[in-house]
């Protein structure tokens, strides 16, 4: 699947954008004190970041190993960025623990990206 994207760049990126402003309007809605913090919230932040790096590898499509670093980099930044944004709204906060969460997903895909990439470069 991914291969179907990296051949349809524009669509790539499309996702990617759309999954990031998604990311941003999630981020702006205020939940009830101690309601978001939940299983689904877990799941939310490990998900929305790992198809978010995912889909941002698919559309760079990194040839050398530096810039899937890069790739990385600017996913991690998205996240960081997320948090702080977070700071601004009312009833949210900064979190590490959101970071980490974000991280965590973004990091599952690296490795995804990376093993598919291996995997295609010996066959």
């Amino acid at each position: 699947m991914l291969s179907l994207f990296a051949k349809y760049k524009k669509t790539a990126w499309a996702t990617t954008i759309f999954i990031a402003i998604v990311i941003f309007y999630i981020s702006s809605l205020t939940f009830p004190v101690g309601g978001a913090t939940n299983i689904l919230s877990i799941i939310y932040h490990i998900s929305a970041f790992f198809f978010f790096a995912l889909f941002l590898f698919a559309s760079s499509q990194p040839r050398k190993k530096e810039f899937v670093f890069v790739v990385f980099l600017i996913a991690i930044a998205y996240g960081i960025t997320d948090e702080i944004h977070q700071f601004f709204v009312p009833g949210r906060s900064c979190s590490l623990f959101d970071f980490f969460l974000d991280s965590t997903g973004i990091i599952f895909a690296s490795m995804i990206y990376l093993i598919l990439k291996i995997k295609k470069e010996k066959s």
